[in-house]
């Protein structure tokens, strides 16, 4: 059961953690004009949501890159894994073999 409660924390910690690095990357490098606190991970990143375009999206998809080694491999795959803070999140922990 301690084993259990120090996965569920270390998880939570990572996400935290990949969250702040996230939110940082959409203000400083795709210079979205929000305070980190304020984007929610749910919001779509997109159109309505934050608003980024096509030119955003290669941008982000470098910084994740850079940010995380994380290769997201074609375009539907880019669609999917970018879609909003929290499947960003997801992506960064299933390529670190972190899921769950």
């Amino acid at each position: 059961m301690i084993d259990t409660i120090a996965a569920a924390q270390d998880h939570v910690r990572r996400r935290e953690e990949i969250l702040r690095k996230v939110r940082e990357i959409l203000i400083r490098d795709l210079k979205v004009k929000r305070e980190p606190d304020v984007i929610d991970p749910d919001t779509p990143l997109f159109a309505t949501g934050l608003g980024l375009d096509s030119v955003d999206a290669v941008e982000l998809v470098i910084c994740l890159q850079r940010e995380f080694n994380v290769y997201l491999a074609d375009d539907v795959e880019v669609v999917r894994k970018t879609r909003t803070v929290n499947s960003i999140i997801d992506s960064v922990l299933a390529e670190a073999g972190h899921v769950g």
